[in-house]
């Protein structure tokens, strides 16, 4: 198998819950990043792992060629494949790894595994401003909540994590509660803007360390709505939502802020689907004036799961020449 270096131009796939996506970059630009979000699962109020999975092989073709044709880039011209091998739903990781080697297979050109979270954390470097080396980076999303330092672009090591549910299903449970739907974070998000965050006091976890922990404020969200009425919940409902998301992003803040003072690290950066949260961004600006950061949040677009972010990561992979085999499987629990 002959690898081109001179121009490295990659297909990159992402499918590891019910995003499907594909993307083209070259030498480190990305060409096209093309979503297909998947509404199927909205009526059962979260994901389904089996219809995320079906959707998935539904979608997949015609995402990767509308990722290619946008991109102006024929198959020929591809260096790799690179695709999300984990973490995530093994039913949908098993579309997209398929896919890519037998695509990889038939053009006869190397494969490049990388992890899904990682991957959020190199979306920073798709576009201006970069950060610089070492930061630290909260990624924070449905299935994920850690402070990650970051000392390469490979190289990096999980400094603190939640213990129980990660603060994007924080999220979508309390939106569930309520009553809003799915996905429930954008609009536990826009209640929140007209909300008072002191309005009803939740408690934060004093969990030891750089450790989060966000089953016990879901639990006093849920006794504190099994007291009220129907009538008082949504004339507060603003309030709820705001006092709510506070407590959650006060809990992300406080942790961030200690690893900073713990590491000696001054650049900050913030990545995972919960980075749009707008209530995060505002917290975040206002601490970093107070602890003189330098913050950086990636474009919205590359925030939530996409394969733009893959095709990066994929990218500095090629470059360090790691590369996996036809043999390789998807890792439902695949650490950084």
């Amino acid at each position: 198998m002959a690898i081109n270096t001179e121009k490295v131009t990659l297909l990159a796939i992402e499918s590891s819950c019910d995003e499907t996506s594909a993307s083209v970059i070259s030498d480190g630009q990305i060409l096209s990043n093309i979503v297909a979000t998947q509404v199927v699962h909205e009526k059962h109020g979260g994901v389904v792992p089996e219809l995320a999975s079906r959707a998935h092989q539904q979608n997949i073709i015609l995402v990767v060629q509308e990722a290619l044709q946008k991109a102006q880039i024929d198959k020929s011209e591809l260096s790799a494949i690179g695709f999300t091998r984990g973490p995530g739903l093994l039913g949908s990781l098993l579309v997209g790894t398929s896919f890519s080697k037998a695509m990889a297979l038939a053009l006869d050109i190397p494969l490049i595994e990388v992890n899904h979270m990682q991957a959020h954390v190199l979306a920073h470097f798709i576009d201006e401003p970069k950060p610089a080396f070492p930061f630290l980076c909260l990624t924070v999303s449905g299935g994920h909540t850690q402070i990650v330092k970051v000392k390469s672009h490979l190289g990096m090591e999980v400094i603190g994590e939640t213990t129980d549910d990660a603060v994007g299903e924080a999220f979508d449970k309390a939106a569930k509660m309520l009553g809003l739907g799915y996905p429930g974070g954008p609009m536990v998000d826009k209640l929140a803007k007209t909300g008072n965050p002191l309005a009803f006091p939740f408690p934060i976890s004093d969990m030891p360390d750089l450790k989060f922990s966000f089953s016990g404020v879901k639990t006093a969200l849920l006794y504190f709505i099994q007291k009220q009425t129907p009538e008082f919940i949504q004339e507060n409902l603003a309030d709820i939502c705001a006092s709510y998301q506070y407590t959650l992003i006060r809990t992300l803040l406080l942790k961030l802020k200690k690893a900073s003072k713990l590491h000696g690290i001054k650049e900050i950066s913030v990545a995972g689907g919960v980075s749009a949260n707008s209530g995060l961004r505002l917290a975040l600006a206002e601490m970093a004036k107070k602890e003189r950061w330098n913050i950086y949040i990636p474009d919205f677009q590359y925030c939530t799961d996409n394969a733009g972010m893959i095709a990066i990561a994929a990218h500095y992979k090629f470059l360090a020449g790691e590369f996996t085999s036809q043999s390789v499987s998807p890792m439902p629990r695949f650490a950084i």
